[in-house]
């Protein structure tokens, strides 16, 4: 029996492990990285990572073979989709402006098997990612030449037909990513004022396109003779709206940047609001353009917008076109290569990775060895893999990340405060280490709770005064008595005590709300199951398909509801995200929905991928986590407490230290202790 015993508190010890969450340090704008970045220079590398060749290939492919000129509709719907993650990633990253986007966040607020296992996906769809930008601008420029470059590597160089491998060795893709990764490595002023010149660039061209297209405009390619406005319907505008979705993935680099911000709490914010609004304003003028200089069902899906200019008798447009595209690609490359290291530096310097990729340059003040490794890794794939069978690939990834970043939110906003820290971000685990005291009574006081005492009793009353009218005084009374009616984040608001106070009242802060999300997520992932596959695979009658979508869909709005009734975190010194837990639980949704439309193989690779990173963790990270460091450390002090006959409290504190080392003992003595000890 004992050992039963033993065996469990060892699975419950190394499950806490596994879980343990981040200690941020006191000061959380200290970094080793260079603090540059303004809040144009985050807008224009999220405009830079949204805008890119999607505009110019995906606005003709949705346009003509999903919702016709409701295209626009569909880039509408997905950009409002698209803010609800976005504004997730702005309080984040203004909360905690700290380097690895969606890792970090999971981090502080879930645990860290799971950040681990979000910034493993993460660098993968970041190489995929970049690979499949450098083959594509390769093969754009190479079709401007009438592909004479692969004619001539595959005569010269040397050629292959297998399986997952591309015809021949791309080297102008692989050159490309080399040559960007060198250009990064020089440090993040370099790579800003390049994303600054190919952005500028971009948006001329895209200024250029909309003059010109619209003064070609025909409003009778939107009329009922070549179809109507919306050919496929509502379902088309959906199905367009989860394609165009995936257009404006790439605000996280603004995230990802925030250890570089001059000032997080301000530009985090104002970047990922100012750079969504112009990339979502671009594809709506671009496919309103595009859809209405010709008729949408004879758009080239290749070249859409080259194409059109060319069938209108203005060829020469096209070229003015083709250079806005491999812009607007360099820019997405920049963000990829510029992302990428700087997840894989958070996750080294946390120890869960490779410590030798968290060495910072002294000079350019950014990790040199991550840019360089991981960016020859980007193009040994573009190189010679046949990327087009992985690019599904890259969605999983980063729905997952969206997803995790939205239940972080609503955790964190809900979770009793630990300690305070100097960004104001409540709730987070900050490093204010303090040994405890004793008050005149004799009994324990922890330093940090006396001095957030002593804080507020600042904020509240200011220095001590001596007030001359009675109102002066009835205005203290009043705010020290608001103060104490103050509910802690996680309990039940003082409104709906007396309704569900008797079933909820009792719980610990914050745990109805971890059930309720942890509900939250059973029932979005079963709902959008029943939605998708309940017709086709499970093939349900009708009766039993919307049995459970009641029921599974009241199961979500219920536990939305529950987390709603309880207090959130007073925070308005950054940003936050309005109507929590409504607009994360919403994203949570849509996000679970367009993972489970992806095909069954993508769901089998993605399997593949998270065994490989389950063994880098467990033979690797759990063993150097920095986080597991800090608690053998705290670990190393022993405190026992012995009671004297004459009544004294004697506290014997013993080092741990290893053996064959002499202990030093230090034995304070308190004298008339309280009865309690």
């Amino acid at each position: 029996m004992a050992s039963c015993v033993s065996g469990c508190s060892s699975v419950m010890r190394f499950c806490q492990k596994l879980n343990r969450l981040k200690t941020l340090e006191d000061d959380v704008m200290a970094t080793s990285l260079k603090r540059c970045l303004s809040t144009v220079d985050l807008a224009l590398l999220g405009v830079g990572g949204m805008v890119g060749s999607g505009l110019y290939v995906l606005t003709g492919t949705v346009a003509k073979d999903t919702a016709g000129p409701a295209v626009v509709v569909s880039f509408i719907i997905a950009g409002v989709a698209s803010l609800m993650a976005a504004l997730c990633y702005a309080e984040f990253g203004a909360r905690v402006p700290k380097t690895g986007s969606a890792y970090m966040f999971t981090y502080v607020s879930v645990g860290e098997i799971w950040a681990f296992l979000i910034g493993w996906n993460v660098i993968l769809e970041y190489m995929i990612g970049g690979a499949a930008v450098a083959r594509a601008w390769s093969g754009y420029l190479d079709s401007i030449f009438n592909h004479r470059i692969q004619n001539f590597t595959e005569s010269h160089v040397m050629r292959w037909d297998v399986p997952f491998l591309t015809h021949y060795p791309d080297l102008l893709a692989a050159s490309i990513l080399l040559v960007a990764s060198f250009f990064i490595s020089f440090g993040v002023r370099v790579s800003s004022w390049l994303n600054h010149i190919f952005s500028a660039i971009s948006m001329v061209v895209i200024a250029f396109i909309l003059v010109f297209g619209f003064a070609l405009a025909d409003p009778v390619n939107w009329s009922a003779r070549e179809g109507g406005f919306a050919p496929f319907g509502f379902s088309g505008i959906m199905a367009g709206t989860a394609t165009c979705f995936y257009a404006f993935v790439g605000f996280d680099v603004i995230a990802a940047s925030s250890e570089e911000a001059s000032n997080p709490q301000k530009a985090i914010p104002a970047a990922t609001a100012i750079s969504l609004g112009l990339a979502a304003t671009a594809y709506v003028l671009v496919s309103t353009v595009l859809t209405l200089m010709v008729p949408w069902h004879t758009l080239d899906p290749n070249s859409a917008l080259s194409d059109a200019f060319f069938r209108r008798g203005y060829s020469w447009a096209g070229f003015i076109v083709a250079v806005g595209s491999i812009c607007a690609m360099n820019t997405v490359l920049l963000s990829n290569l510029f992302s990428l290291p700087r997840i894989v530096y958070a996750m080294a310097e946390d120890g869960l990775f490779f410590s030798v990729f968290s060495r910072v340059n002294p000079v350019t003040k950014v990790p040199v060895i991550a840019i360089l490794v991981f960016g020859s890794l980007m193009a040994f794939l573009a190189l010679i893999f046949d990327l087009e069978a992985l690019v599904q690939f890259l969605s999983i990834g980063t729905l997952l990340a969206y997803t995790f970043v939205a239940a972080s939110i609503i955790v964190l906003r809900f979770q009793s405060d630990k300690s305070t820290g100097s960004s104001g971000g409540g709730g987070i685990k900050t490093d204010a280490s303090s040994t405890p005291s004793l008050n005149q009574s004799g009994q324990q006081v922890d330093p940090s709770v006396a001095v957030n005492e002593t804080q507020t009793f600042a904020q509240d009353s200011g220095e001590p005064k001596e007030y001359e009218s009675f109102s002066d005084k009835l205005q203290l009374v009043e705010r020290q008595k608001a103060v104490k009616e103050r509910r802690a984040a996680g309990t039940l608001k003082a409104c709906w005590e007396p309704y569900i106070g008797r079933i909820l009242g009792d719980c610990e802060p914050g745990e109805v709300v971890a059930f309720s999300v942890l509900a939250l997520m059973v029932s979005a992932v079963s709902l959008c199951a029943v939605l998708v596959f309940g017709n086709n695979q499970l093939n349900l009658p009708v009766w039993s398909f919307t049995l459970l979508l009641v029921i599974f869909s009241l199961v979500f709005l219920l536990s939305l509801a529950l987390i709603w009734v309880h207090e959130q975190q007073p925070n308005h010194k950054t940003f936050q995200v309005p109507l929590v837990p409504f607009v994360p639980g919403f994203s949570i949704l849509l996000n679970v929905f367009l993972m489970l439309k992806l095909s069954p193989l993508t769901w089998i690779r993605f399997a593949i991928w998270l065994a490989a990173g389950l063994l880098v963790y467990f033979g690797y990270g759990v063993w150097h986590s920095k986080e597991g460091l800090r608690e053998k450390q705290g670990q190393e002090v022993a405190a026992r407490y012995v009671v004297l006959p004459s009544g004294s409290l004697v506290e014997t504190v013993q080092n741990v230290q290893p053996e064959g080392h002499t202990h030093n003992t230090h034995t304070p003595t308190l004298d008339n202790p309280p009865a309690s000890r």
